[in-house]
């Protein structure tokens, strides 16, 4: 009897070390193709490129039937465990993301018409608390709230806190300013933070972008995430980083060139 080919895990091409626990769903299990192995074989995995020469392979093995996104993951070495030294931030990409992204606000009185205004796709409040914690509603990406409703948003930390998805204060989605919360996230502001595994997983682009709008918003990124540098940390910050497409290899990132 055949056994079929055990499933390969693409951690290792990504950021090396141990692979991570259940909850990290970024990665997937996969067989390696044809056109994986051709895209392995373009480039070395063992050396680390600079950034402009390793967008321009990622964008190239992104052969996909569908427009890749273009992530970076980050390796810290910094231990989440202890709350000084737990990244949390976001920055708005100046090309966006490629993604149209859904927004819910929460929110009451005139705030409601303000999130609908700056053009939330869902905006309400308490009602919509049985239909996402009984009907399992999650047609959205990011949750907006005013400081006046986490009270109600909190009741709802067990379905949206593992989804992240929980408005956060550091992350801007915590705010009495809904209009420009809307605005900056429908303008492509993405939110970065350890996992479990102390790595960062954040989307650049898409495999449709030009090199150079791929390059601008992994400036911006960078920018923000060096700033965000527990000033407790003892030890190097960015241990290891790699960029990678959708479905494609990870190519690594001279570390010393964009930790600064």
């Amino acid at each position: 009897m055949h056994q079929r080919a055990p499933a390969v895990f693409l951690w290792n091409d990504i950021v090396g070390g141990s692979s991570p626990d259940t909850t990290t769903r970024r990665f997937i299990f996969m067989k390696r193709g044809k056109k994986y192995q051709e895209a392995v074989k373009s480039f070395d995995k063992a050396a680390q490129y600079d950034v402009a020469e390793a967008i321009s392979l990622v964008k190239k093995n992104a052969t996909a039937k569908f427009d890749e996104t273009i992530e970076l993951h980050i390796r810290t070495g910094c231990d989440g465990r202890h709350a000084e030294q737990q990244i949390r931030g976001a920055v708005v990409l100046p090309h966006g993301t490629g993604k149209t992204v859904k927004v819910l606000v929460f929110a009451k009185g005139t705030k409601l018409d303000e999130a609908q205004a700056a053009g939330a796709d869902y905006v309400g409040g308490e009602e919509l608390i049985p239909k996402i914690q009984n009907e399992g509603w999650l047609d959205f990406d990011v949750v907006v709230a005013t400081p006046d409703m986490m009270g109600v948003v909190g009741r709802l930390g067990r379905v949206l806190g593992p989804k992240g998805l929980m408005p956060n204060p550091k992350a801007g989605t915590v705010t009495m300013d809904v209009t420009k919360a809307v605005n900056d996230i429908k303008a492509g502001k993405i939110e970065y933070r350890l996992d479990k595994t102390n790595i960062i997983h954040v989307p650049v682009g898409k495999a449709s972008f030009t090199e150079e709008q791929l390059s601008d918003n992994f400036q911006t990124l960078m920018g923000a995430i060096n700033k965000a540098k527990p000033s407790s940390l003892k030890g190097q910050y960015i241990k290891s980083a790699t960029i990678t497409s959708t479905m494609g290899p990870g190519v690594k990132l001279n570390v010393v060139k964009i930790a600064q």
